[in-house]
């Protein structure tokens, strides 16, 4: 098991900038692939953001490229979620989760281990 605590959210107006970090526990982390995902009220859970286990592979939602960057640092047992250019369409709760093996993916049941997540708003 890995247990999961997210932190970082908060509130910040259009345009701003904001960076989450998951805190890993569990001998198995630097050998997982991580995620982020995000939910809003009344809508399912959606894919934000992976990587792989040594970080030289990424993948990111459509929504998300070229305004959010993931990364990790495995002697720190951390994934990082640095969230830029954000839009009130970003407001969500922002959860990380541990993969089941080394290779990301984008559907949340290829991930086996989910922390209690971190709210992010963005308004004006």
């Amino acid at each position: 098991q890995v247990q999961l605590v997210e932190s970082g959210g908060g509130l910040v107006q259009p345009g701003g900038s904001l960076r989450l970090s998951c805190a890993a526990s569990g001998r198995t982390f630097s050998n997982l692939a991580m995620g982020w995902f995000r939910q809003s009220p009344g809508k399912e859970r959606e894919f934000v953001a992976a990587i792989n286990w040594n970080g030289d592979i990424v993948y990111y939602s459509d929504s998300s490229k070229g305004r959010f960057i993931i990364s990790r640092d495995n002697a720190k047992n951390t994934v990082y979620l640095q969230m830029n250019s954000l839009k009130p369409e970003d407001t969500a709760v922002y959860y990380c989760a541990a993969g089941r093996g080394p290779t990301p993916g984008i559907r949340d049941n290829l991930f086996g281990s989910w922390g209690q997540g971190t709210q992010v708003t963005v308004s004006s």
